[in-house]
């Protein structure tokens, strides 16, 4: 069998497990590898954390309802990216959502397994954006030489790779290394989606680097006071990861809880669509890292590596 290494290099398509021919509640959590009967999983930081626990707690009711032999799931919210795999490797969270990049890397380093790809707005895809404000005299990435770029976490796909990348293709100099500022022709600052989006807003920045979710008014336009500088399309939505400690049994049967889901398991804490608390995605499908290629080839164009880990903070 191909190590996950290999495969991180290999191209079209291919499931990241079968579990079909499953049925009831199964699973192993109670015995090893951690032998406490629960399930951990971890949200990573891109909007605040009331927020997001409110999206995710029909989550956690799902992974209950689902998963035999399990005393208790547990939802938390990660420090950043870095900290999710960090977990995962170690064995202290069992499940996690995270981003593109971050997951290809935990892949790349042995530290996570990818088994679901989410979707939202009627798409697999979404996009990363650099913007500024509608008063700002900032027309092009160019523009930005000297200036002060926040962005999200160092290890977010279109809220810190896919924004580099653009502002490598202008023509400026690009961190050594992501979350550090050594080699930039700019001021970087990393943080969260929302938190970078407030810098902007609060004239603590000039430009953000986010998702463009985090930004849309709607999915056709900007919030009012914001205006795009430029922007990338085409990055796969982020995937559900898993510890790679976790059973082939224990993997089918988080990815089947998930796939199985009603659609009530999307509607927040209030159980009712359509209301703030709803979860940003609305359907997950198997994938394996394969389909995160395209960001690899931005991060290899970059020259970022699993490396990035050796200076992260847990």
């Amino acid at each position: 069998m191909a190590s996950r290494r290999d495969f991180l290099k290999a191209t079209g398509t291919a499931s990241a497990l079968s579990i079909s021919g499953l049925a009831g509640c199964i699973g192993s959590f109670g015995s090893q590898p951690y032998a406490d009967g629960d399930v951990r999983f971890l949200m990573s930081p891109t909007e605040p954390q009331d927020q997001m626990s409110a999206q995710y707690e029909p989550v956690q009711n799902r992974l209950t309802e689902t998963i035999d032999a399990v005393d208790e799931v547990s939802i938390k919210y990660a420090a950043n990216y870095a900290a999710t795999l960090n977990a995962l490797n170690s064995g202290t969270a069992d499940v996690a959502e995270t981003g593109p990049f971050s997951a290809a890397l935990g892949v790349k380093s042995d530290k996570a397994e990818i088994i679901l790809q989410r979707s939202a707005f009627g798409g697999w895809n979404y996009k990363s954006v650099i913007v500024t404000t509608e008063d700002s005299d900032i027309e092009s990435a160019s523009d930005l030489e000297g200036k002060t770029v926040a962005f999200a976490d160092a290890l977010s796909a279109s809220g810190s790779l896919y924004p580099l990348y653009m502002l490598k293709k202008a023509g400026l100099g690009i961190p050594d290394e992501p979350g550090s500022p050594k080699g930039a022709d700019f001021d970087p600052n990393w943080s969260s989606h929302a938190s970078a989006k407030e810098a902007l807003v609060n004239g603590q920045a000039d430009a953000a680097g986010v998702g463009y979710f985090i930004v849309s008014g709607d999915e056709s336009e900007y919030a009012d006071g914001i205006q795009e500088v430029t922007a990338e399309e085409g990055i796969p939505r982020a995937p559900i990861v898993v510890s790679p400690e976790l059973s082939d049994e224990e993997k089918d049967t988080i990815a089947r809880a998930f796939t199985e889901a009603p659609d009530s398991m999307y509607y927040g804490a209030d159980g009712e669509e359509g209301t703030d608390d709803d979860i940003w995605f609305d359907g997950v499908r198997e994938r394996g890292v394969d389909t995160y290629q395209p960001v690899i080839d931005v991060a290899n164009e970059l020259g970022y590596s699993e490396d990035v880990f050796d200076d992260s903070e847990e």
